[in-house]
């Protein structure tokens, strides 16, 4: 299922799209952080019940992904990412708000997630209405021993 949001398409992914997962999380996330996954960590939630994967492109070209996960009555936003090439068009905005609706249409409550301090996209998260409600110090472990806190937000539906 393909919708058209300012040119940019948004779709439903599944496991045969990991390679481009991996490629979009190599492109997004600077190792020196300790923020993408493996290859096998996302094979294994997407294994599991209630979690979805959303690709955005724009003009054909592979943009950004969300991978989310509803438990019970919440939904946890596991990743999200934009190819550093690709940002600033709207793309992490739009597959926010895919999201959101899809949590809605799951009938979820609440959206959940962690970012690292620092990263820029907590001001998106801070404009779609997400409050701080946490932080887990040293969370993140990075490339040549650097360490991050991440913040954890929540935002009812």
């Amino acid at each position: 299922m393909s919708t058209m949001l300012n040119t940019i398409d948004l779709r439903t992914g599944s496991t045969p799209d990991l390679p481009l997962i991996e490629t979009l999380m190599a492109q997004a996330f600077d190792p020196r952080f300790g923020e993408a996954w493996t290859r096998g960590q996302c094979l294994g939630i997407m294994s599991l019940p209630g979690v979805w994967l959303t690709i955005a492109s724009i003009h054909d070209q592979p943009a950004g992904f969300a991978l989310a996960r509803l438990t019970v009555d919440e939904v946890e936003l596991l990743l999200l990412a934009t190819t550093p090439a690709l940002r600033r068009r709207g793309v992490a905005a739009a597959l926010l708000r895919s999201v959101i609706g899809d949590a809605r249409d799951k009938k979820a409550i609440a959206l959940h997630l962690e970012v690292r301090d620092g990263n820029e996209a907590i001001k998106l998260y801070n404009g779609a209405g997400f409050i701080k409600v946490g932080q887990r110090r040293a969370y993140y472990r990075g490339s040549a021993g650097l360490v991050s806190d991440a913040f954890t937000y929540r935002r009812d539906l």
